[in-house]
Formats: structure tokens, sequence, C-alpha cells
């Protein structure tokens, strides 16, 4: 389906599409008896159908391992039950002032009574267990849930959406061996909990009630709906679920949310947090389940929203996912669990089967295609045991065993996607794919938050994480890379030398509490989350370009806004706050080069400061080397700091090479270190599990007392040393400007040149000029043809000149926000930028 028609079904009246009218006597009114109506019977049978598969499903070998699973987790639990001691529901899990405890304990009702509706374990159909389940739905709710003026402690969460979410699937699971009074009673408790809605209800309007969590909050209140009878709560429920599949425009926000997916595939959550590798894919999730628990109801048409949702994980996820893994960039907070990028593709892969069975044929071939693809690059094994549905297990297996699916990628092998919404940008190539983390004024630095991601200050400060084809990336990436490497010496990033504390060792609390101020510090407060848990930067140049499957990306490096707001006076005395070095810095990105330009570069204040080129980490016992070249010509084993020419990193037991190119001369630092540290280091309830890893790090340092400084380098991902001493005397990279306003490069091999301007006026740089900031791409071809690309980083201009001096070019094709003007100077592009929010536009021309 066309982007096009996508966009009409985003529309209202496409939304408003996708809901029938509401029946003459759907909603059962005040104080109606619950019980079921048209739709509502189909509705619950498919939750349970999606949660607890079906006696024919349950039969596949590939469900086997499931409902092991299922039986054991409910023995566990049920001995739990029975060893639980005063104030406990289940032993070791105290009840009273702990929310996760409580939350736990809703919980593992539900994996009881999940276990009592699944055909095939031990317990289906056990009226006991049921029993059980039910007094302890009973005894929870008269002693811990049920008082409004005890409960809502903790994280609002727990209480909006954890605990409703396992109440409503439990009921469902129970069905007619639920008392209706029952049901009654828990609806209205969790519609009094739902506080930051209106109503009891949602509230569109709410910071709270917006993408993955809106979704979560929707579903809950459609099953609930089916339980009670209510045809209207479940036409409500949709209808909002229905906004988080309308793209968001950032010019024109509907109920002031930044919340969901972009135009460029981009997804945002906590309202400027770049994270469709966790809560993107809650939503994902989410919204593919309930076309599941949709289906057949006549509640709502799944087919209009299906290319919304495969548009999200063509255009959004396909180029997050490298051979299996997803990458660090859009995972947030989630960058310090123990799961694996892996398991994180899995959930990913169990809603991609399930969409594709909504999908027409043409499109669950490709959606099926790309589970293939998917499945052939990856690693680690994907286990279907860990898929929430049986019936998913069962077709994926069955997906898997089809010989006529053939595995297809979803990417192109060549690709670069600036998701310029969320100020990151993915290059990808056979072989490897490069990861980019920015910031700025609109996106946030980093996100903290309930002591996960201690130490969190620079990864969105041009951070890189650079994959390569065939690796296990579990052992180059993941929370050991986060545990292991120094914060300060990310890979790609320039950092103040300094030592900083994380927010519980500042506070002694994992959060900053003063509720008495004017900005009302609490844990959940707005002003926590500006200044604490994901703060944003201070300047707005944060972006870049891309022609074809080529890119840039520019960035202007600054302190977060609790350092701005501290010297303004607005934050509390004993509020710690944090300086960053200063940078500005450009990435090119062509096919076997990642150029990378440094200027004014410094630790300010008096600090000294240091840029990471590269870090990487590798098994403890892994042969690891480092080897070089001088720039007199002289080769150079590391550790050590030099004058390097270029410097190659292997791993021949990981089939590990990164290749690096020194274009500017300044001594380089080689480190490799073994290093071990606790995962607790990271996120406070990890294991206490030591890791030991081989830290390889190449950085610049800069001394305190020193002017600013700037640098060049290449990251040549599987180099030779042959390749690499080649750059020395046949360098394809021409550096055509490096300072604070303009950065440029040329590839001879590509006839491509990058410039990247930050500053006002005009620009001159490899045969073009450029007035004020911009991104802008230039490439020659056969035929006397030459396709330029320009985007605006800084997202505020109305539109961006681009000469090309001395040239009659006449238009071939190009985007019609481009106009050619002939001058006596040359030919005058005019890139009509307004409300673009960083999209290339492009034309080629002739001449």
């Amino acid at each position: 389906m066309s982007r096009r028609r996508v966009l009409s079904i985003l529309s209202a009246a496409g939304l408003a599409a996708a809901v029938p009218p509401l029946k003459a006597g759907a909603s059962p009114g005040p104080g109606a008896t619950p019980g079921p109506t048209p739709g509502t019977d189909r509705l619950l049978a498919n939750t349970t159908t999606i949660f607890a598969g079906t006696p024919e499903v349950n039969t596949h070998p590939a469900v086997a391992a499931k409902l092991t699973a299922v039986d054991s987790t409910a023995a566990t639990w049920r001995t739990a039950l029975t060893n639980a001691g005063d104030g406990e529901l289940f032993a070791g899990l105290p009840l009273g002032t702990s929310d996760p405890n409580l939350n736990a304990s809703f919980q593992h009702l539900y994996e009881i009574a999940l276990a009592t509706a699944t055909p095939g374990t031990t317990l289906h159909g056990d009226e006991t267990a049921q029993q059980e389940v039910k007094d302890g739905l009973v005894w929870l709710h008269e002693h811990y849930y049920g008082d409004q003026s005890a409960g809502y402690y903790g994280n609002w969460f727990t209480w909006e959406i954890g605990i409703s979410t396992h109440v409503g699937k439990t009921l469902a699971l129970l069905a007619e061996a639920a008392p209706a009074d029952l049901t009654t009673t828990y609806v209205a408790s969790m519609d009094a909990y739902l506080r930051n809605g209106t109503d009891g209800d949602v509230n569109l309007d709410s910071r709270f009630h917006t993408g993955a969590n809106l979704a979560d909050i929707t579903t809950n209140r459609m099953i609930q709906g089916a339980l009670l009878g209510d045809e209207a709560r479940i036409r409500k429920a949709i209808e909002d679920q229905l906004t988080v599949f309308a793209t968001i425009d950032p010019y024109a926000l509907r109920h002031g949310n930044t919340d969901g997916y972009y135009a460029d595939g981009s997804f945002i959550q906590h309202h400027s947090v770049a994270y469709t590798g966790s809560y993107g894919r809650a939503l994902l999730t989410r919204v593919v389940q309930t076309l599941k628990i949709l289906d057949g109801t006549g509640f709502a048409d799944g087919a209009v929203l299906v290319p919304v949702v495969q548009r999200w994980v063509t255009d959004g996820f396909a180029p997050l996912i490298f051979e299996g893994w997803m990458m660090e960039i859009v995972k947030g907070r989630a960058v310090s669990r123990t799961a694996t990028g892996y398991s994180d593709v899995a959930t990913v892969v169990e809603a991609v089967v399930d969409l594709a069975e909504h999908a027409g044929d043409q499109d669950r071939g490709r959606l099926r295609g790309y589970v293939k693809a998917i499945r052939s690059t990856s690693r680690a094994s994907l286990n279907p045991a860990t898929f929430v549905s049986p019936v998913s297990a069962a077709a994926y297996a069955d997906l898997v065993a089809d010989d006529t699916v053939e595995p297809a990628d979803l990417n192109p092998p060549e690709r670069c996607v600036a998701f310029n919404a969320m100020d990151k940008t993915v290059h990808r190539r056979p072989g490897y794919a490069f990861a980019l983390a920015r910031s700025s004024d609109r996106i946030s630095k980093y996100e903290y938050m309930n002591h996960e991601n201690l130490m969190p200050w620079f990864q969105g400060d041009g951070a890189h994480y650079l994959y390569l084809s065939g690796a296990d990336q579990s052992q180059a990436f993941g929370v050991d890379y986060f545990t292991t490497v120094s914060p300060y010496g990310l890979a790609g990033v320039t950092a103040p030398v300094e030592e900083r504390r994380t927010i519980p060792q500042l506070y002694g609390t994992p959060y900053y509490e003063n509720p008495g101020h004017p900005l009302n510090f609490t844990s959940s407060s707005e002003s926590q989350n500006t200044y604490v848990y994901f703060p944003r930067g201070t300047n707005g140049h944060s972006g870049g370009a891309t022609l074809g499957a080529y890119g840039s990306a520019a960035l202007v490096q600054s302190s977060d806004v609790a350092w701005a707001a501290k010297q303004d006076g607005v934050l509390p005395d004993d509020f710690v706050v944090y300086r960053n070095a200063t940078a500005t810095k450009s990435w090119f990105l062509f096919d076997d080069e990642i150029v990378v330009l440094a200027a004014g570069v410094g630790g300010d204040a008096g600090r000294g400061a240091t840029s990471t080129v590269d870090a990487r980490i590798a098994p403890a016992a892994d042969p690891v080397t480092a080897t070089g070249a001088l720039r007199s010509g002289a080769s150079w084993t590391g550790p050590g700091t030099a004058d390097l020419a270029w410097l190659r990193y292997a791993n021949p037991a990981q089939g590990s090479a990164v290749g690096y190119v020194f274009l500017s001369q300044q001594p380089v630092r080689v480190a490799l270190d073994t290093v071990t540290r606790s995962r607790r280091v990271v996120r406070t309830s990890n294991p206490d599990t030591a890791v030991t890893k081989r830290v390889f790090g190449v950085a610049v340092d800069h001394a305190a007392d020193a002017a600013p400084s700037s640098h060049v380098w290449a990251l040549v991902p599987h180099a030779t040393e042959a390749t690499l001493a080649a750059y020395g005397t046949a360098s394809p990279i021409e550096v055509l400007a490096n300072t604070a306003d303009v950065q440029a490069v040329r590839h001879t091999g590509l006839r491509l040149t990058g410039v990247n301007t930050f500053s006002a006026g005009p620009h001159e740089a490899g045969g073009l000029s450029v007035d004020g900031p911009a991104s802008v791409l230039a490439q020659t071809r056969a035929g006397r043809l030459t396709t330029v690309a320009v985007s605006d980083p800084t997202m505020d201009r109305d539109a961006i000149e681009v000469l090309l001096p001395g040239r009659t070019l006449t238009r071939v094709a190009g985007d019609r926000a481009v106009t050619v003007e002939h001058t006596a100077g040359g030919a005058l592009l005019r890139v009509g930028t307004h409300q673009a929010y960083g999209r290339s536009f492009g034309i080629t021309l002739r001449g």
C-alpha cells in the first residue's frame, strides 16, 4: 500500500471508518447486570485463544515447551501460595508498601489461571486451582487493593496499567467460573485507579495516557467491556486506541502529544525519548494483539489498520534490526537490562508473524519472508516457547518449515535512514551496520529511571554502535558493553574529564525529592522528567541528509536543560548539574568508510576532554590485537599512545576487524584492558553477576589548558592491514573543511561531496556555496548528471539556498520543494524546508 493511502487512512475520517456505529441498546446502562451481548463472547474467546491457545493448536510440537513452562510456572506459584506468611499472598512477596510485590501477586494469579485455561496442561479445567485464583483475587481486593485511600503508592504504572492488565486477563481466562460481582467490583476499582484519566476513563490530554501506555490502558478496557457486556466501553476504548495509529505531526499536535510514530519512522515515548526498541515493541505487540482480540467481533475493521502497522515494521523496526539484534540507540533505559537485543527482536517476530495473518496476500508474503530473513541471519536461535501466544508459536514453526517462503529482508542491502524526528541515524551495508545516537533541544540525551541506566550521561552525544556481520552481537554490545566500558568512553563520545555521580549516589533515592519547591519535584512530576529522568539538550542543531543509500549527520554538542536552568536560578541549590564538553561534529556515511569530523573540541571551564574514536568489548580470553602504523610509516603495536596514521582492531575468535584511518595529525591513545564489574553498576535490580571483558578503546585527549581542537578520522569495517595502509598513498577521502562553521569531505571514488554548515551566512566548500545551517550531499554521475540532497538540521528554517557556481544545469527530476534558478553565479537551488522536520529533499540536474 502506498504512503499516500496509509496517510489517508490516518485522517480523522479514515480512523472513524475503522469503527462501525454503536448499535442501539449496546450499553447495559447504569445498574444493569453484566452479561454477554453480541460480539463480547467472541472478544473474550479471542482473548483466551491468544494466551491459552486451543485444543488443536496446543498439540503442535512447537507448543510443547510452552505448555511445560506454563505448568511449571503455575506449580511454582501454587506452592508459594500455600507457603505464604502473614501479609503475603505468595511466599516471599510481602504486601502493604511494595507496589512491585502487589503487581507480582496479581501476575502470579494470572499465571495459575492461565494453566487452568490452557488445553494440554495438567491443570487444564482444574476447579481447585480456579478457586484458589478467585480466593486470591477476593483477598487482595479486601486487604490491599480495594481501599482507594490506601492504594496508588509507588509507580503510577502499577495502578493504572500493570494490575489492570493482570486482572482483566485473569477474569477472562476464568470465564464462567468468575463470579459476576467479582468482575464488577474489580472493574469499579480499576476505573477509580485510573487517576490520570477523567471520570474513570482515558484522558487523551494526560501526559500519562499516550503511546504504548495508552494502548495498554485501552486494551484493558476492551477486555473489561467484554466482561461486563458493555459494548459502549469497548467502542470508546477502540476509538481512544485508534489515536496511536495516527502519525505524529510535530507542527499540529493532537492533545499536545508527541508520543508515537512519525513520518520518517521514528518512535517517541515519554515525550522526547527515542524508544522503538522498548516501548515501541510494546505498542507493536499490543496493537497486533488488539487486532486479534477484535477479529470477528464486529467492533472494528482491522483490515483498515493493518497497512499502518505494516509501515511501522518496514520503516520503523526493520532498519533498527541487524541480523536479529535490536540496536541500542532506541532502547532508552532498557539498555541496562540483561535481556539481549536478540530477545527484543523475538517479540517483534511474534508480532510480525501474527500481523502477516491479517495482511493481504502480497504483504503477507513480504512479512513472512522477513521473519525467515531474521531467523536465517540471527546468531541466536529464536525459541517460540518465549512467545506470548501458543497460536503464534505454532504459526512461526509452520512458517519456518515452509520451503516456499524464501528469506527476504525488508531492508535493501544498502540503506541509510535518517530518523531525524528522534535524532538517530542508521547506515547499513552488506557486512555491517552503523547506528548513531544524537540529541537536541527536541530529543533527550538519555533516559534514566527506577534505578535503571545509572550512568547514561553521554549516550545521546554522538555515541555510536558498529555492528559487524556474522558476529554474536551479545558479545560486543548489550548490558555488558555498558557495564565494562567507561560511561565517559563510549564509542563516538566527547566527554569532559571529570567524575559524575549517579542519581542514587547524589540523593540517596532513585529520584530528586523536593515537593516544596515551586517545580514540585516528586517521583513522577513533570520537573523530574525534564531535569532528571530524560533531559534534553540546549542546542537545536542535530540532523542530517540522505542521498540514496548515502548519508550525513550533524550535531552541535550542548549541556542539558538542567545545566541551563541552574545557571538561570530556576533549580534548587542542592540540585546537582553537570556541564558538557564542547564539540561540533559531522558524520559522512559512505560504502566502506564512516568519516567523522570534530571541531571546537574542548572540556570547557578549565577541564580536559576525551574524544573516543571507538570502543569495543570481547570475551576475556579472546586474542584481541591492536596493530597499526605511525605517520612516519613505521609499524606499531598497542596499547599505548602514538601519532598514528592508521590502526586495526582484530579479534579472530569472533571474526571481527575494524580499521581506523586518522586523517588529521594528533596523538592517539589506544587501550586494551581486562575489566571486571558487576552488572549492578548500570541497574540496581540486575543480578550481582561479575562480568569480565577485554575492553578496547581508541581516544584522542584534549588538555585542560589547550585551545579548542579539530580532528578527522574514518572507521573502516572489516579492514585489512593492506587496505588501511593504502589510505596513506591513495585515500579516496578528501577533507575540504573542518571548523565549527563548516565541515565537508569529498569521496573521490564515489564522486560524492558532503557538506554540513552550522552558522548563518554563506559557506564555501567542495564547489558548493551553502547559505546558513544545512546538510547537503551532492553526487555527480555518468551522463553529466548531478544529484543533490538537502536537509535542515535545525528544523527551524523555511528555506535553504545552495549555489552550484559557474554551471548551467537543467532539472531532470526531483522534489517539488526544490526549485532551480539560473543566476550569473551559477545554478541556485532553493529548497523549501518549512515544517519539513529534517526531511531530505532531492533534485537531479544535467549539465
